[in-house]
């Protein structure tokens, strides 16, 4: 019984609301656009941080993809092979993108957080 109950707890202490921008008909930035931008900023590699989500390398490029023809400038610069191997690498542009995303994700966690609290309880117990 405890059990079920900490599983009940722990189930709706992740309710957290999901933003995504929107541009023209492509969504520019979301919760796993954001997440891949973070992880390709701590693996220096698109193939790694698809590694690190359990995402295919072809889907995180995409992701990539979509996001550079959405932002004026790019979010993410890949680096040539070589030697030393190639990579990427989040521009300082895409770490502003970021930065403002995830403020944008703190304040709207933050502004309906009770809203969120009371919306839980009419949520299953399985």
């Amino acid at each position: 019984m405890a059990q079920a109950k900490s599983r009940k707890t722990a189930a709706k202490s992740t309710l957290r609301p999901q933003i995504r921008i929107m541009f023209r008909k492509a969504i520019a930035m979301g919760p796993g656009k954001a997440d891949l931008l973070q992880s390709i900023e701590e693996t220096g590699s698109i193939s790694a941080a698809a590694r690190k989500m359990a995402m295919s390398y072809r889907r995180a490029w995409l992701l990539v993809d979509t996001m550079n023809q959405c932002f004026k400038s790019p979010v993410v610069e890949t680096l040539t092979g070589g030697k030393a191997g190639g990579g990427a690498a989040i521009t300082d542009f895409g770490r502003e993108v970021l930065r403002r995303y995830r403020r944008m994700e703190a304040k709207a966690t933050a502004s309906v957080s009770k809203e969120l609290q009371n919306f839980s309880h009419l949520l299953t117990d399985r």
